[in-house]
């Protein structure tokens, strides 16, 4: 009897780590202390997952040499059981969104993931305990306190989230940037970085107080998502400034996309200056209810454009180059979005 606990106790805390694991942890070295086991590449991680009871499966999406649908598949017949967890840098998050959100015999593909680099000791805690606390759960099914794994989601919320918008915050943004550009680099891809604020903001603060301050931007913050599209990264950097990242959508690697990538003749892909112009229009039509009966159309925003690597190589210059263009919209009248590179060229005027 007393070794049939101690196996399932040692079956709970066994994790196999899948892939580079320098690339998900900022402490690798630690990683092993607690008796994970590490496979470099898929076929031998399918291999020691059917050999063995792991209580969870993490794997590093950056540098998998195969498909990933297809070695979570093959991860999945091969031990069923395994919580399996994806271990993504901020710009391989959509592909992990859409890998969870896929369903397989009845499960995603996997079972959720964690942005990196992470620490040893926090990926422990969000994985170990959910699995011993599931067991529990079992016995005791009327417990409501949250578990380790929910407490440390909450955090990383707090810690990325803007509160009042639910917007990615300059925390994100700035981290979210700084690994972009770095993979763009690589990868000889484009990154275009919009900047605007809300025309006059102060005044409807003063004027109709606060809380319609506060409806503002939390109205704007869902225009523009809902403009945008799912991998790109919309954030509030303060007070009324807002910042979308627009970039190459990983998992669109066509031959007319990566032609278009590579000319010298794409100054501002059109994508970004489409989503742009949508979202004026939007708000055009947009009713702030909180404005009084006047409050349809009035609100207006300015605007800079920069993109990578034309306008600047590293996300500092673009911020300073968006900023420098959204003064001169502001100084020329307001309700523009001014491109880098091109003096007093407003979205609109751009063919």
């Amino acid at each position: 009897m007393g070794t049939s606990d101690s196996s399932s106790r040692t079956d709970a805390r066994k994790v196999l780590l899948v892939g580079d694991i320098t690339k998900a942890f900022l402490d690798a070295e630690a990683v092993c202390r607690e008796g994970c086991e590490v496979q470099a590449n898929v076929p031998d991680a399918i291999e020691t997952a059917a050999k063995n009871n792991f209580a969870a499966i993490a794997v590093v999406i950056s540098g998998t040499s195969v498909k990933l649908s297809t070695a979570l598949k093959a991860l999945r017949e091969a031990n069923c059981e395994a919580k399996i967890l994806l271990l993504a840098r901020m710009y391989e998050e959509p592909i992990a969104i859409k890998l969870v959100g896929t369903s397989f015999r009845g499960r995603g593909l996997a079972d959720d993931y964690l942005i990196c680099p992470v620490q040893a000791d926090r990926f422990y805690k969000s994985i170990i305990p959910a699995h011993r606390q599931r067991k529990a759960q079992l016995i005791e099914p009327a417990t409501v306190e949250p578990t380790t794994e929910q407490r440390i989601k909450r955090l990383e919320k707090l810690a990325t989230e803007d509160e009042l918008t639910g917007l990615k915050n300059r925390r994100y943004i700035w981290e979210f940037s700084r690994q972009i550009i770095e993979h763009a680099r690589k990868e000889n891809a484009r990154v275009m970085l919009l900047v605007f604020d809300i025309d006059n903001f102060k005044h409807y603060n003063d004027v109709y107080g606060h809380s319609a301050g506060d409806e503002i931007l939390k109205q704007a913050a869902v225009l523009m998502r809902r403009c945008c599209r799912a991998h790109d990264v919309v954030g509030r950097i303060g007070g009324d400034e807002f910042a979308v990242v627009f970039w190459d959508d990983p998992q669109r690697k066509t031959l007319q996309e990566q032609t278009e990538r590579r000319s010298a003749a794409v100054d501002h892909p059109t994508e970004a200056i489409f989503v742009a112009r949508r979202f004026r229009k939007e708000l055009e039509k947009a009713e702030f209810h909180l404005l009084g009966p006047e409050g349809k159309g009035v609100l207006t925003i300015s605007g800079g454009l920069a993109s990578f690597p034309r306008d600047g190589s590293t996300m500092q210059q673009l911020f300073q180059q968006a900023d420098t263009v959204l003064l001169d919209a502001k100084r020329s009248g307001k309700n523009r979005i001014y491109l880098v590179g091109r003096p007093q060229s407003d979205i609109a005027d751009v063919e």
